[in-house]
């Protein structure tokens, strides 16, 4: 059966009196769906139905999922579907299913998941509930977001904690002494990002979290870029909190996200933001002194009020996508892209400066680069003028290009850009 995008770009008066019908939506995904069953990397055919199911304007080439992954039809049906059942009804529960999702999505309980808005939420979250002194350390790297950097440096303004940062280095094993170097007496968490925004290295978060482990040390990973772009195992992985977002490498709704606290760690991780659902039972401002009551027996306490239906059903839709075409699919195929990107930079000499490693481990979906003699702005104009999508990367004086492709790209649109930077290299 043939999929017809067509079928999904309905008028709003349609959409008004009708439901998209599941038949449609039924019929796109079984076109990627594998049973289980694995999908050469390199099968172009099999991928490029993949993009037939993304609503992504051909204009464009779209290279730029580290800062939003675009949803496929599936997710923004369910989107829909889900807003029209609570205006329809007033239905406002069922959220609780994606919570469920996410914890299967990505190797933990779900009473280990709180819902957030984004990545900055789970990570302020974390930083404000971890118990911290003045002078207490907090290691982080030179490569942060302004998401996980402004939340600790607000702490040490405001609560005189100390922030100690290293560079992540081109080896696992290197990044890893870097960050045991730096520990002391003093040191109280890591809090690092699972794969920088700024040149996409993966760090050894596991190393890391063991590390941290064995010295009596919380360990709070930003992983925006986990999710969705590697099979994730967060039990595994040993870290006390995991931030992250779903409209990313996950592909779901704009303004989803999470926080997983590890299990036993709710008793030490203290919640500020609370509301309906953040307690265990019932509440007093009737009598004086009023009561609060205990925080509830899961990851909910640091999360309350009223969630979106659509949203949530999005989510899930979004995990539902992914597990039909299997991670491991997904991070083959993006694992591809990113190591043919990086072989054509290298190709064309040292002119070009792949700032992100090659180690095996160490890479995926992402990677940064800069062109000798030609300014990081100059070339992210020159792409926009050529109808490539890229991110300019100014944070911290990196002064990079990142390129970041999932499943919805090809070796085609990798090329285009390959030849964009061959003619910056000879006119720069």
């Amino acid at each position: 059966m043939n999929f017809n995008r067509r079928n999904f770009l309905r008028s709003a008066s349609v959409l008004a009196a009708c439901s998209l019908s599941e038949f449609d939506v039924m019929a796109a995904t079984l076109q990627v769906k594998t049973n289980g069953h694995s999908v050469d990397a390199n099968d172009e055919a099999y991928w490029a139905n993949v993009r037939q199911l993304f609503p992504l304007t051909r204009k464009k080439m779209y290279m730029n999922n580290g800062t939003m992954g675009p949803s496929p039809y599936p997710v923004i049906e369910a989107v829909r579907e889900g807003m029209m059942k609570s205006d329809e009804y007033g239905d406002y529960g069922g959220y609780e299913d994606c919570v469920k999702s996410i914890a299967g999505f990505t190797g933990s309980d779900k009473n280990e998941i709180a819902l957030t808005h984004n990545v900055t939420e789970g990570i302020n979250i974390a930083c404000w509930g971890v118990p911290l002194k003045r002078r207490d350390e907090v290691i982080i790297t030179d490569q942060e977001h302004v998401g996980n950097a402004l939340p600790w440096l607000n702490r040490q303004k405001l609560h005189g904690i100390v922030l100690k940062t290293f560079t992540p280095a081109p080896t696992a094993a290197e990044t890893l002494e870097r960050i045991a170097a730096l520990i002391t007496k003093r040191t109280k968490v890591i809090a690092v990002p699972h794969i920088p925004c700024t040149q996409g290295q993966i760090l050894p978060v596991k190393e890391i979290c063991r590390l941290a482990r064995d010295k009596g040390i919380y360990s709070c990973i930003d992983g925006a870029h986990g999710p969705g772009m590697i099979p994730l195992d967060l039990h595994d992985m040993g870290c006390d909190t995991y931030a992250s977002c779903c409209h990313k490498w996950m592909l779901g709704p704009k303004g989803t996200g999470f926080l997983y606290v590890r299990g036993a760690f709710g008793a030490v991780l203290q919640p500020y933001f609370v509301g309906g659902g953040s307690s265990g039972g019932d509440w007093d401002v009737v009598h004086n002194p009023g009561y609060m009551p205990p925080y509830a027996d899961s990851a909910h306490r640091y999360f309350g009020g009223t969630q979106s239906l659509g949203l949530s059903r999005g989510v899930t839709a979004a995990v539902d996508f992914l597990d039909n075409i299997g991670m491991d699919n997904v991070y083959n195929r993006v694992k591809h892209l990113g190591h043919y990107l990086q072989q054509e930079l290298i190709s064309i000499g040292d002119k070009v400066e792949l700032l992100t490693p090659v180690e095996e481990q160490s890479f995926c979906a992402v990677n940064s680069f800069r062109i000798k003699n030609v300014p990081y702005n100059e070339f992210y104009k020159t792409c926009s003028s050529n109808n490539i999508r890229v991110r300019a990367v100014p944070e911290n004086g990196i002064d990079c290009i990142r390129v970041s492709t999932h499943i919805y790209n090809n070796k085609q649109e990798i090329d285009s850009l390959i030849e964009l930077i061959k003619q910056a290299v000879v006119t720069g």
